[in-house]
């Protein structure tokens, strides 16, 4: 199969500039392709997944990756897909962020493979030293303004309520532009994006064959969507960040192993390497037994050890399986803090822990998870009240500083899944 077959296969073939022109050169041979990443935030996102990985399906299939971090674009802002003016980056933002994204970039792409190393470029390096003059009269006079307000970045943007600005109007020549230096000075034939960026991909690939004469292809990947039609990659506290520090290992693998039943064969077909046979043995798997979630669990598993690497992601399941009555020994405090974050806390004040200790039964009115001292008792008599992930059944228990994880936390369970934690300050 090759790679535009599997892409297709995937849900990854959106669109391309020629189709067949292109077939015919990739079986030709290696071709050098590019996909650019602005710095809007100091990390990618899981939306910047789709294309990243598909630059490293390309370079497993023999082919030669170059991720461009947009030094220069980012100054600018891409209206693309935007319904309002961005908010324009100070130089020290953009600086930042740069730094950030191009760790996050050398992650995902081999820039040692014999034969096709990845390249790590920023187009702030040819597009700073240009002087206005030069770029009007180089670029600009290629370019029809009918056309460019045809497109549809513009075009959405013209009919809305608050228009473009030029400088926003502008960005898709410096894109443009972008391709014209790759093709020119690297040898790159091909752009890659999502389809928000249909438009400023043509403007490159007629840049090219008016400047160069040379041949020049765009391919898009849809935008990664829910089967609902809305935007992938965002969580109830906001999106899913590729970096630790912004979204922690623990909360990344339960994004993803709560993914719905009818969007996770294609978030596997997007987002991991599996092959075609283990995806649709594990389709199979799901539609004969869906309460097992082996699916979401292998996209939990794949993703989570891609990002963050496989000792985030025992940490992670680790961390997962405190919830369904794990023991917490071993368990760091980074983690555990991962986990209390998703439960309801109380506090408590420390003194209230001083020897003999605090009643359990008191303790469970407080966390809510007993609605009086009665309830309670009836609770740990029951045997449905853990203390630490460990079962309680004399009703007498006390509750000690001797029982706090970390010198400040109890997690109290009841029944199953029920959790509560105590927060003793």
């Amino acid at each position: 199969m090759t790679i535009l077959e599997d892409l297709q296969w995937r849900g990854l073939y959106a669109d391309c500039t020629d189709a067949a022109a292109l077939t015919q050169r990739l079986a030709e041979g290696p071709i050098a392709l590019y996909c650019g990443f602005d710095p809007t935030a100091d990390s990618l996102h899981v939306g910047n997944l789709v294309p990243l990985l598909a630059l490293r399906r390309f370079q497993r299939a023999g082919h030669r990756p170059i991720a461009l971090a947009g030094g220069a674009t980012g100054m600018v802002g891409d209206p693309s897909g935007k319904s309002d003016e961005r908010n324009l980056q100070t130089p020290e933002q953009v600086a930042h962020n740069i730094t950030a994204i191009r760790e996050q970039l050398s992650r995902f792409l081999d820039f040692t493979a014999a034969g096709n190393p990845a390249r790590l470029v920023d187009n702030a390096t040819w597009t700073a030293p240009l002087s206005f003059l030069e770029f009007l009269r180089d670029v600009g006079k290629h370019f029809s303004v009918n056309v460019m307000m045809a497109k549809d970045s513009v075009r959405s943007r013209l009919e809305g309520d608050g228009g473009i600005s030029y400088t926003e109007f502008s960005y898709m020549l410096l894109q443009a532009n972008d391709f014209l230096h790759l093709r020119t000075n690297l040898n790159c034939e091909l752009q890659v994006g999502a389809t928000d960026q249909w438009g400023n991909i043509t403007a490159g690939t007629d840049l090219i064959r008016k400047k160069l004469g040379a041949p020049a292809w765009g391919l898009t990947f849809p935008l990664l969507t829910k089967a609902d039609g809305t935007k992938y990659g965002k969580s109830a506290s906001g999106a899913v960040w590729l970096d630790a520090k912004r979204t922690s290992p623990y909360r990344f693998y339960q994004f993803f192993i709560n993914a719905d039943d009818a969007d996770v064969i294609k978030l596997l077909k997007v987002l991991t390497f599996l092959s075609h046979e283990e995806i649709s043995a594990l389709e199979t798997g799901m539609k004969a037994n869906p309460g097992a979630r082996a699916a979401q669990k292998a996209l939990a598993r794949e993703l989570t050890t891609l990002v963050h690497g496989g000792g985030a992601l025992t940490a992670a399941i680790k961390a997962s399986e405190i919830l369904f009555g794990g023991s917490l020994d071993g368990v760091t405090e980074e983690l555990f803090n991962d986990v209390v974050g998703e439960i309801p806390t109380k506090e408590l004040a420390s003194s209230s822990l001083a020897e003999p200790g605090v009643p359990l039964t008191d303790l469970l009115v407080h966390s809510g998870l007993a609605t009086s001292k009665g309830q309670a008792r009836k609770d740990i008599e029951g045997g449905g009240i853990n203390l630490n992930n460990v079962r309680v059944t004399d009703v007498a228990r006390a509750v000690t500083t001797a029982d706090l994880h970390f010198g400040k936390y109890v997690l109290l369970r009841k029944g199953k899944r029920t959790y509560a934690v105590i927060n003793v300050k």
